[in-house]
């Protein structure tokens, strides 16, 4: 046991200048590993005689625990140094602004067109809906359009093109969404209250027409509906929907499918060159209505002599472009993202009716 301080201070003092995991290992194979001295020190006490492995035995037992404890503290030393290393070279400056990300956004079409079915439908209106592909006979015959009604010429409407020996009737890309109207009556009878959003087409194209845009419709049939019911639910929507309270102004007009026919005009103002909703002198029209005709009643599968209801519609892209003061229908449909960023909606921006 000469030299055992001698011993005991050499791996004690390796293991504390161990730089990095293999000095630390080499120094912990040299002290305590197989061939390690301590190890064979260990080895050695069978052939002391008693009286020395009395002192002997501790001793070593007691330097090998101290070297196996000092290796664990340097080796948590070492781990702690790298991580303080890593943490110094991989450093982030938190205060800097994050970088941006590309984010899409709802056309002004499609959140116009769920801000009408939050507010009807807070009213008691369904949503209906129907193919845009329809026949000659739910575009027009049902709905009172006489076979000579300018509507029903190629100028105005798209035909589809079928051979003449097809016993099918005529398909058209509809014009408006009121076969929506008599396809809900057929399938749901009568009472039935429903608005029926969609794309149409018309052969028109202008600053403020365009071949394909959208429409919103409604229907209510019941044994005592009336134009005063019409007047309060268009007046109950615009103010919804313009967020203040709008008068509504009916002037006698014509339609095939109602009678009788009223356009409707929303107050408003011109100041500055500015439209302003619900205020002012002056008058913009909006949308047509009018009391279900009684040959659409019928075509729909219901009595006229039973029952009666009001039917309006409006264009859904001019509603947005009222609302939210885009100058151009055209721009609606030519996917300038441009435009759609500015005026695009967030995706969680869902409308309600409190909103």
């Amino acid at each position: 046991m000469d030299g055992f301080e001698a011993l005991r201070g050499r791996h004690l003092g390796a293991i504390a200048a161990a730089a990095d995991e293999a000095a630390l290992e080499e120094a912990r194979l040299a002290a305590v590993g197989k061939k390690g001295e301590v190890a064979l020190m260990m080895r050695e006490l069978g052939q002391m005689a008693p009286e020395e492995r009395k002192t002997a035995g501790p001793a070593l037992n007691a330097l090998r625990d101290e070297i196996e404890a000092a290796l664990k503290a340097r080796r948590a030393a070492l781990g702690d140094a790298a991580l303080e290393e890593r943490l110094r070279a991989e450093w982030l400056d938190v205060s800097l602004p994050g970088r941006p990300r590309r984010r899409g956004t709802i056309h002004p079409v499609s959140q116009v067109m769920e801000e009408c079915a939050a507010i009807f439908g807070a009213m008691g209106f369904a949503v209906a809906e129907g193919p845009q592909v329809e026949t000659d006979w739910f575009n027009f015959d049902a709905l009172n359009i006489a076979p000579e009604h300018p509507a029903r010429q190629e100028h105005d409407t798209f035909f589809l093109h079928r051979d003449a020996a097809d016993p099918r009737p005529p398909h058209v890309l509809r014009t408006h969404t009121s076969p929506v109207q008599i396809r809900a009556m057929q399938a749901q009878g009568a009472p039935i209250r429903v608005i029926a959003p969609g794309r149409v087409y018309r052969m028109d194209m202008d600053q403020t027409h365009t071949p394909m845009f959208h429409q919103i419709e409604g229907l209510a049939i019941d044994r005592n509906v009336s134009m005063a019911n019409l007047k309060w639910v268009l007046e109950e929507f615009f103010s919804a929907y313009f967020g203040a309270p709008v008068r509504t102004r009916f002037r006698a007009s014509h339609f095939p499918f109602t009678e009788p026919s009223a356009e409707v005009d929303i107050q408003c103002s011109w100041q500055g060159g500015q439209l302003r909703v619900g205020e002012g002198d002056g008058w913009l029209e909006v949308l047509g209505s009018g009391m279900v005709h009684p040959n659409v009643l019928r075509a729909g599968g219901i009595d006229p002599d039973l029952w009666q209801g009001f039917a309006f519609g409006m264009g859904i892209d001019r509603m947005a472009m009222l609302k939210y003061g885009i100058p151009d229908l055209r721009a609606f449909f030519e996917s300038d993202v441009r435009w759609l960023g500015h005026y695009g909606f967030a995706a969680l921006e869902v409308p309600t009716l409190h909103g």
